[in-house]
C-alpha cells in the first residue's frame, strides 16, 4: 500500500530528450514518460488498453504515441485517436493520463486522484536550477523498500559508521542528538557537530587550517523529499550564530519514489555555492557523494533482505526523527485509505 495523493519525482529533465520514450514503474504501476514536440512532459499508463502491451515499446508520432503491437494511437490525454482497420473508436479506448509538472530539473508525477493534484504543494528545490548553485544530477535504483531509505535519511547518526571515510569522519556524530520539530507535511531536523576535524568529503574540496563546525539542517517531507542546508566552516567563526564566513555550503535535494514494495528510485543532487567554475570539484563532489550513497545502498539492501516481518525492530534514541516522520506519514496513508502500510516491520513507539 502506498500514499497516492502526493507528488513524486519520476525523472530528471535530461532523461526525457526529444523523441525518447521512458518507462518507469511508480507505486507498482508502469508509467510512460515522453515529451511533445513543443517540449511538454507527458505521463501515461505504460499499458495499451487493447492487449496490455507496453506503450514504451511503441513510437512517437507528433504529440501521440502508437502501440507497436496492433497500432492503436493515443494522444497526450490518454484518449485513443486511431484504431487501424476500423473507423469507430470505442469510447472506452483510453489509457490513464497522470498530472505531471516539470520544475527545477525534476519531473514530478501525481499518481492519485487527478482533481486533487495541486502544483503549489511541490517543494521548492531552487538550488537544482539556480545559477548561484552548481550540481550534478544523480540517480540510483534500490532493491529495497522505499521506507527503509526514508529511515536512513532521517537518522544521520549512521554517518559515523556507514560513511567513516566519506561523509562521516568521526564517531562523535553518533553521540550528538538532533533537534526535531514537526511540520505539517513532515519534520525539520537540525544537527550540529562542533570543533571536529573536517570530514574527508570536505577536505577534498577545501583546505581547513584546523577544526571545523559542521551542520545539517533539513526538512523531510511526505512522501519522501529531503531538502537540506549543510556545511562546514572553521571553528569559532560564528557558524552557530548564523554567520557563514569561509564556509563550505551545500543545498542537498533528495527524493525517494517507490517503484514497488521491493524496489525504489532514488534521485539526488548536492548543489554547492563555491568554486562554481571548477570542473575538478564537480567531479570530486559527485564521486564522493556517489561513493557514500553506494555505502548506504549496500547496507539498506542487505537490511531489506534480512528483515523478519514477524519480529518488531528495537527502537533507540537515534530513531526520534524517523519515528516522528513515520507517524506523520502513516496519518496521511490512513486518511487516504483507512489503513496503515505494514510492508516493513518496524516499531514506531
Amino acid at each position: 500500500m502506498f500514499l497516492r495523493n502526493a507528488w513524486y519525482v519520476v525523472a530528471w529533465d535530461h532523461e526525457l530528450p526529444a523523441g525518447k520514450l521512458l518507462s518507469r514503474r511508480v507505486l507498482d504501476e508502469p508509467v510512460l514518460l515522453y515529451r511533445t514536440p513543443d517540449g511538454r512532459a507527458v505521463a501515461l499508463a505504460d499499458r495499451c488498453c487493447h492487449r496490455h502491451a507496453p506503450l514504451s515499446l511503441g513510437r512517437l508520432e507528433g504529440d501521440c504515441v502508437r502501440c507497436m503491437y496492433h497500432g492503436l494511437k493515443f494522444d497526450p490525454s490518454g484518449r485513443c485517436v486511431e484504431v487501424p482497420g476500423q473507423s469507430r473508436i470505442p469510447s472506452t479506448a483510453a489509457v490513464r493520463s497522470y498530472p505531471v509538472v516539470e520544475r527545477n530539473r525534476w519531473v514530478w508525477l501525481w499518481p492519485g486522484e487527478p482533481n486533487r493534484a495541486d502544483a503549489a504543494e511541490i517543494p521548492d528545490t531552487f538550488s537544482l536550477a539556480s545559477p548561484d548553485w552548481r550540481m550534478s544530477p544523480g540517480y540510483m535504483k534500490y532493491d529495497a523498500n522505499y521506507r527503509l531509505i526514508l529511515d536512513n535519511l532521517l537518522d544521520f547518526s549512521h554517518l559515523a559508521f556507514v560513511h567513516p571515510t566519506t561523509l562521516g569522519g568521526t564517531e562523535k556524530l553518533a553521540d550528538t542528538r538532533p533537534d526535531v520539530r514537526r511540520l505539517e507535511r513532515g519534520v525539520r531536523v537540525e544537527r550540529w557537530l562542533l570543533n571536529v576535524a573536517p570530514a574527508p568529503f570536505h577536505s577534498k574540496v577545501h583546505s581547513f587550517a584546523g577544526t571545523v563546525d559542521r551542520w545539517w539542517f533539513y526538512d523531510f517531507l511526505v512522501p519522501g523529499i529531503l531538502l537540506m542546508h549543510s556545511g562546514a566552516q572553521p571553528t569559532g567563526t560564528g557558524a552557530p550564530q548564523g554567520r557563514h564566513s569561509g564556509a563550505l555550503e551545500f543545498r542537498s535535494c533528495q527524493a525517494v519514489t517507490p517503484a514497488c514494495a521491493e524496489t525504489s528510485h532514488y534521485f539526488f543532487a548536492v548543489p554547492r555555492n563555491f568554486a562554481l567554475d571548477d570542473a575538478q570539484i564537480d567531479r570530486s563532489v559527485m564521486e564522493d557523494i556517489s561513493t557514500a550513497f553506494a555505502e548506504d545502498q549496500k547496507i539498506i539492501e542487505a537490511q531489506h533482505r534480512n528483515i523478519d516481518h514477524d519480529q518488531a525492530m528495537l527502537p533507540i534514541g537515534a530513531d526520534l526523527a524517523l519515528t516522528q516522520f513515520r507517524r506523520i506519514f502513516d496519518s496521511f496513508v490512513e486518511s487516504e485509505s483507512g489503513s496503515v502500510e505494514s510492508d516493513v516491520a518496524v516499531s514506531s513507539k
